[in-house]
């Protein structure tokens, strides 16, 4: 669906650091965390939160207080002094550009001026799903994340979810050594994040408190960060015997959260930090392609957001994507005719892990700083979800 006036104040938007599995955050309620955290960003950017008229609240991984999370965080936002509706959402890793889309179409339909859109999960210390089975007499058992790694939903498909990006690779041919080549790079992105004392990274990222015993713990760098090198790529196993990936070349479950703004035009340059800069969302699109061919959306999803827009590929100058198995973005840029160079400047759920919910909304605030730093421009995010689905936005910064 193409936009006109939804827009995202220029650093009306938060990503914490995220935190590998089983790290710091491991036992921090994640509708708890995520509610307190949006609370303390609003105070310290001076944004009076009653400002908002909506919430949208993203949660894949199931915890304590899931159920109303939603409400729950609304009213911890805005501290009960106004109440506001909510809304919980769950569309696996596209949750948060998902969110960000109905945002946009509350606005540009004129039932909301001011939505807020925040994402949390905890992949650490996960739900167990136990359920009485009436026809047994006994229970079912769901492991909420390993389970649902080690299977694609798609009914027939029969593989697991590295198993879709194999299936890919195979038919496009992309190769081991491809696939080294372009996570080397990934890992290269990211360290240019860390550049100067961080600074790419300082311009979103927001610390998450926790309580440490009697004291209290500011995490303010991403956590669990594996550096590597081409010969430490290449010494790396395959997933399985003949694939073309390894542990070096797919993501890893992390802990964190993030929250966006979206607004009108006029309430953006209200409450942006650079009034001067101006992020406004052109279009959205979602797309389902054949079952146990995940890997394979994000390139089809990004055309048609871009479609949408009115745009085309050699309009953008910077690309983000979900990419927990690199052959997604080998694949995106072949299929599209963009250069690895162009994709995930700065950073990649690759690297530094994806949460679930909160994965997409880190990389479009990524994506803005970086059209940001080189002065502006089209910009475009893309990502698979489970179930063979991916979603994409494309936004403008000028």
């Amino acid at each position: 669906m193409p936009y006109t006036k939804a827009f995202i104040p220029y650093g009306g938007y938060y990503s914490t650091p995220f935190v590998r599995w089983n790290g710091s955050l491991k036992g921090e309620n994640p509708v708890v965390l995520g509610a307190a955290t949006a609370r303390r960003w609003f105070v310290e950017k001076k944004i009076d939160p009653t400002v908002l008229d909506f919430l949208y609240y993203g949660q894949t991984v199931t915890s304590p207080l899931t159920f109303f999370g939603h409400v729950y965080a609304a009213a911890v936002i805005l501290d009960r002094v106004k109440d506001i509706p909510a809304m919980g959402l769950n569309q696996v890793c596209t949750t948060s550009v998902t969110s960000l889309a109905l945002a946009a179409n509350d606005v540009e339909l004129g039932m909301h001026e001011a939505v807020f859109c925040l994402s949390s999960d905890r992949t650490s210390s996960h739900a167990i799903v136990l359920t009485p089975n009436p026809k047994t007499g006994g229970v079912d058992i769901e492991n909420i994340v390993l389970d649902n790694f080690d299977r694609d939903p798609s009914p027939g498909a029969g593989l697991k979810m590295y198993q879709t990006a194999e299936a890919v690779a195979k038919e496009v041919g992309i190769t081991r050594e491809e696939c080294d080549e372009v996570a080397l790079l990934r890992y290269e992105q990211y360290n240019d994040a860390l550049a100067n004392d961080r600074a790419f990274q300082k311009r979103y990222m927001f610390p998450v408190e926790i309580k440490a015993g009697k004291s209290v713990k500011l995490i303010e760098e991403d956590e669990g960060i594996t550096s590597t090198s081409k010969e430490a790529l290449a010494k790396l196993k395959p997933m399985e015997p003949g694939g073309v990936l390894t542990f070096g070349s797919q993501t890893h479950p992390a802990d964190g959260n993030c929250g966006i703004i979206v607004t009108t035009q006029e309430k953006a340059k209200e409450l942006s930090s650079d009034p001067n800069i101006t992020v406004q969302i052109l279009s959205y699109a979602v797309v389902r392609v054949a079952p146990g061919r995940m890997a394979g959306a994000p390139a089809p999803a990004l055309a048609a957001a871009l479609k949408n827009a009115g745009l085309s590929v050699s309009d953008l100058s910077q690309v983000k994507t979900h990419n927990p198995f690199i052959v997604n973005d080998i694949n995106t840029g072949r299929q599209l005719g963009i250069d690895q160079k162009m994709i995930n400047n700065y950073g990649s759920s690759m690297v530094y892990g994806h949460p679930q919910a909160p994965t997409a909304g880190r990389a479009i605030i990524e994506l803005i700083e970086a059209l940001a730093v080189q002065g502006g421009g089209y910009g475009a995010f893309t990502g698979c979800a489970a179930g063979d689905i991916a979603a994409s936005m494309v936004i403008k910064v000028s």
